[in-house]
């Protein structure tokens, strides 16, 4: 009797000590191990490095540490009395990182600059929650080794209905890094207003730039082409690929508004929706508009929308241009006067030695399958998603259901987004999302890229209501992209989270608290974020 209940004893003492051995971070890495002791960074510490490539990401961890905890730490290769060691290791995987800690050292290592940085992030997410000592940060030691699941790790961002600025595509971008997601898709172009300078047709932002989706006579608000190459370098820095969207051959409105030579027509509802595949120079002026946006994004790829161009295509029937190019090219309906306009700028995007991307309407399109990214978001229609993959297109999964942000996350919010039969998009069905559970991708593992989250902007309008949708989902996003579905735990990640939310309002993220909840019981608009 006595034997058993000291081995009960025994086992309900060690529940707390393997409780403290859960790795904090987000994503949750491969395999950590809790090492003994703690690493020291202070003004005394160096951030050092062997191979002098490291040195841009060696300046943006001092910078991160003064910023975040206002502690300057030398950059030398002379060792201080503790020292973060950047090393360039060879490794098949870009990403993949490992972190080693001592009392003495901590040494991020990695294949490339996206993998020591990846290391550089686990090290500031242990700092982030570790005690404060004085003027010195008392980081746990944790010996990790880590490699994401998915190459691509994305969120898209709609700014033509909603214009945030600089500083909060900025906040995102910092946001994105610190959960190692790297992919920014940028939707600058629809029917609201037009985001992006092009010079030699400024009347694209300085016409086709005014309004929102709330109000249709805001002042025109865009970004200039120094803008974007400073949002670009902040995301490079930060390791993540911006890829621009111009949406086409329908969302076009904004466009249209500013150069209505090449209006193709819409409806009552969608006016001006669409561009006139039945003019030439409608390829022409795209094409210079492409050439523009590629001088100014170097990912090497550009998103074509391609999206919902049935909402207003009824006019191509009776247009007297496109009834040519019908006759010419024997096209029998407007889906395939669609493929043909895609197909064309398909031609133009190669040209400039980029890759096309579009929404997964562009599965029936005839396309160089090793050029050319789907992104399937009509979870409804696994039939193009299966199309795609039968033709050999990469493909990024961000269904609606659960990857679109705009969409409610939980049952008591009353203002947002929700699915016909009323389903929304809560954190556990971010969290709990695998590519295996879809029966299109089964056989074709190879060709899915990753995962993203949309975040369009119909009910956005402010700042605020962009966190309240983003965070914490955001985290969520960022570890199904990154871990292995047999180790994910959503009551494990729970735990982690709870960790991040003293950093979100830390930041003044109007963020959805998922552990309170009844505090975010609308009362009016306030509540679901809708307040600056």
């Amino acid at each position: 009797m006595k034997k058993c209940l000291l081995a009960i004893a025994i086992v309900f003492t060690a529940i707390p000590v393997a409780a403290q051995q859960i790795c904090p971070v987000i994503p949750l890495p491969v395999k950590a191990g809790k090492a003994r002791g703690s690493f020291e960074i202070s003004a005394q510490s160096t951030i050092s490095w062997e191979d002098t490539s490291m040195v841009p990401l060696a300046t943006w961890l001092q910078q991160e540490l003064l910023r975040r905890y206002h502690i300057h730490v030398p950059l030398q290769r002379k060792s201080g009395s503790t020292v973060i060691l950047l090393e360039k290791k060879s490794a098949t995987n870009i990403d993949a990182y490992t972190l080693i800690m001592n009392k003495q050292t901590a040494t991020i290592s990695g294949g490339a600059r996206e993998g020591v940085f990846n290391g550089i992030i686990s090290l500031l997410q242990l700092a982030a929650v570790a005690p404060v000592s004085g003027k010195a940060l008392q980081v746990p030691c944790w010996n990790i080794t880590d490699a994401p699941l998915y190459a691509w790790r994305g969120v898209m961002l709609d700014e033509s209905r909603y214009f945030f600025g600089k500083e909060k595509v900025k906040s995102v971008l910092d946001w994105m890094a610190f959960y190692k997601l790297n992919r920014f898709h940028w939707h600058l172009t629809d029917m609201p207003g037009w985001r992006l300078e092009i010079k030699k047709y400024p009347l694209l932002t300085t016409v086709g730039g005014i309004g929102n989706i709330s109000d249709p006579n805001a002042p025109a608000a865009y970004y200039t082409q120094n803008d974007i190459r400073e949002i670009v370098a902040y995301a490079k820095a930060r390791c993540i690929d911006i890829i621009p969207e111009i949406d086409m051959p329908g969302h076009a409105g904004a466009a249209n508004r500013a150069y209505p030579a090449f209006d193709g027509g819409g409806t009552a509802k969608y006016p001006q929706f669409t561009f006139n595949p039945g003019r030439e120079g409608t390829y022409s002026y795209l094409a210079d508009i492409l050439t523009e946006t590629a001088q100014l994004f170097p990912a090497q790829l550009i998103h074509l929308g391609g999206d919902e161009v049935t909402f207003g295509n009824a006019g191509w029937d009776q247009d007297t241009g496109i009834i040519r190019l019908k006759e010419a090219q024997g096209l029998k309906d407007r889906k395939q006067v669609e493929d043909y306009f895609i197909q064309r700028m398909a031609d133009t995007v190669l040209k400039l030695h980029n890759k096309v991307m579009a929404w997964d309407e562009i599965a029936t399109a005839s396309l160089p399958a090793d050029s050319t990214i789907v992104c399937w978001w009509r979870h409804e229609k696994p039939e193009n998603l299966a199309m795609a993959f039968q033709k050999g297109y990469s493909v990024v999964l961000c269904p609606r259901l659960p990857f679109y942000f705009d969409f409610v996350q939980d049952s008591s919010h009353k203002i947002g987004r929700r699915w016909k039969d009323g389903e929304f998009n809560p954190l556990q069905s971010v969290y709990d999302f695998s590519a295996a559970a879809v029966p299109a991708t089964r056989g074709h593992e190879s060709l899915i890229l990753g995962v993203q989250a949309c975040l369009w902007s119909e009910t956005i309008h402010s700042n605020n209501r962009l966190d309240f949708l983003l965070f914490p989902r955001i985290a969520a996003l960022a570890e199904t992209a990154w871990t292995q579905s047999p180790a994910k735990d959503f009551n494990g990640f729970k735990t982690r989270l709870k960790a991040q939310l003293p950093l979100y309002a830390k930041e003044h993220l109007y963020y959805f608290d998922i552990f309170q909840p009844a505090k975010h019981q609308e009362s009016g608009k306030a509540a679901a974020g809708y307040i600056d």
